[in-house]
């Protein structure tokens, strides 16, 4: 059964991104659709897969991860507006019987993410 899931870390910090908050939404067209809102937890995971099994179908998706108001709540001074207030990563679903894992590498003024497992 596929699955997509996602975990923050913050690397100016060396640990898990804790109250993260992620939007999914599914894209279509020029649009996009809402499909759910996460919080991360003390392991910068969310508790549950964000899609699996049929929820989970070929397409595009794209995650906003609140990465401003994370670094705000943590205390980290940023100008304003911050450098980084939502970081969007798009990904793309082939084949949705796969696990698909996206974690995301923050930093104030930077981040990366792959294809983890």
């Amino acid at each position: 059964m596929g699955k997509l899931s996602t975990h923050v870390l913050d690397t100016a910090n060396g640990r898990p991104a804790a109250g993260v908050s992620i939007a999914l939404y599914r894209c279509e067209g020029e649009g996009r659709h809402s499909l759910g809102r996460y919080v991360t937890n003390a392991d910068g995971r969310c508790d549950a897969p964000l899609l699996e099994g049929a929820a989970l179908q070929a397409g595009s998706y794209e995650l906003d991860f609140a990465i401003g108001d994370y670094f705000a709540a943590a205390g980290v001074a940023q100008p304003e507006p911050a450098f980084l207030g939502v970081v969007t990563v798009r990904i793309g679903i082939a084949d949705p019987g796969a696990s698909h894992h996206v974690p995301l590498l923050v930093s104030p003024y930077g981040y990366s993410t792959y294809r983890g497992s």
